[in-house]
């Protein structure tokens, strides 16, 4: 794993997952010596003098479990800081609140749908895969305040080399300009933003880094003083920060970050090959098979792939429809990076909002399918993958030709 030198921080300890079981977590700070960061719900702090406090004053402003969790990730981001707040959009909206009215934004055009109808007021939208090579893109860069950036995107996988947008962000860019990148589907495990030249790295914690459906959450990583204190103000006068409760959730699940991404990359691999061998299937698309367009991309970025697969399934959307109404271990449900396998339709369900004409150009058809692999059993997954396949030439029913999966409630 990376020790950070490459980006001038060095974290307290050698290793991804001692960092996320011991970083900030110190028991010598609770009275009790809690070997677990207790659950601090009380929503002002008493003062020594006015004016004068114990490092706490209100909620909104700070609090123990909620420090806990941003220590913790700051040190696996690779950062000296990290924020949290209510959601990923809300993580979102207070970035988007350190520009001004009339600044601009360059946004790769495949991004998540609520990233899409946020940005797009103020937003030159780029062919992503192909940003640094775009000549005719960069010359804009001088009026650019923000780069936003999203790899692997949504939903249909593209990888951006963030060290080469960084790079020509930052040469051509404003003296100002700032470089984002989205880092919900890698985690930090896989990808670190900040060491590949980015300024901020956002995570929908919602998603891996929790990884149990169970918190909504948005994380921000910054190395910059500066740019921590004005977040920092912005969190605290916007004031969409996560409950306490939340904060020990998300802290308990990032414990275990390391261990589950080793069982998403190998389910997801293994899925993303046995759809590639089928014949019902038209393409797939993920980052970590030598077929993907930006494999080397990935190899050279990345130290593995999530559990996100996205392919194209043969016909229209009827047998779409009928491939999703089949899956039993397969939940038909919206949202990504839980232990448990989801489905979806991206272009009804999560990209639904998305202009027609922009969902055809990016490729969100009727046949594509995006699925989230979580942490069953692999032959479990392929086997309802497999028959969930098989009906879908019909629309028919579950097959009873697949007893293992009997057991399974249909989803």
């Amino acid at each position: 794993m990376c020790c950070r030198k490459c980006c001038g921080y060095l974290p307290p300890f050698s290793h991804f997952a001692t960092n996320a079981i011991h970083f900030g977590q110190e028991p010598e700070q609770w009275s009790s010596w809690a070997v677990v960061p207790p659950i601090t719900l009380s929503t002002t702090f008493k003062q020594e003098a006015p004016g004068k406090n114990k490092g706490y004053d209100y909620i909104r402003s700070g609090n123990p479990t909620r420090d806990c969790l941003e220590k913790a990730v700051a040190a696996l981001d690779g950062a000296k800081y990290s924020l949290a707040y209510s959601s990923g959009m809300a993580a979102i909206l207070n970035i988007c609140h350190l520009l001004k009215p009339g600044d601009r934004i360059i946004c790769t055009d495949d991004v998540y749908a609520g990233e899409y109808s946020t940005l797009w007021l103020q937003s030159s939208f780029c062919r992503g895969s192909n940003l640094p090579g775009n000549s005719l893109t960069w010359s804009v860069f001088g009026f650019v305040q923000l780069v936003w950036l999203e790899s692997p995107t949504n939903p249909t996988l593209k990888v951006i080399d963030i060290r080469a947008c960084a790079e020509v962000a930052h040469k051509h860019g404003c003296k100002d300009v700032m470089v984002a990148v989205d880092n919900s589907f890698m985690s930090p495990y896989f990808q670190r933003p900040l060491a590949l030249g980015a300024d901020i790295c956002m995570c929908s914690a919602t998603k891996y880094i929790n990884g149990h459906c169970d918190v909504l959450m948005g994380l921000v990583s910054v190395n910059k003083e500066d740019l921590y204190e004005r977040l920092k103000f912005l969190q605290n006068s916007l004031g969409a920060v996560p409950s306490p409760f939340d904060c020990f959730l998300c802290n308990r699940g990032l414990k275990t970050l390391h261990i589950r991404m080793k069982l998403h990359f190998h389910n997801g691999l293994a899925v993303a090959k046995f759809l590639e061998s089928h014949p019902r299937v038209e393409k797939v698309i993920y980052p970590g098979l030598p077929s993907h367009p930006q494999y080397e991309v990935m190899k050279k970025q990345c130290t593995g792939c999530p559990g996100m697969v996205s392919f194209h399934i043969k016909g229209n959307i009827k047998n779409a429809s009928a491939f999703l109404r089949n899956l039993k271990v397969f939940t038909l449900a919206e949202s990504l990076g839980g232990f448990e396998s989801l489905a979806e339709h991206p272009a009804t369900m999560t990209h639904a909002s998305v202009p027609e004409e922009v969902k055809k150009c990016l490729g969100i058809t009727d046949t594509l399918i995006r699925l989230s692999v979580g942490l069953e059993d692999e032959e479990d997954l392929l086997a309802d993958l497999g028959q969930a396949l098989d009906n879908a030439v019909s629309g028919g029913f579950p097959s009873k030709n697949h007893p293992q999966l009997a057991a399974f409630p249909r989803g």
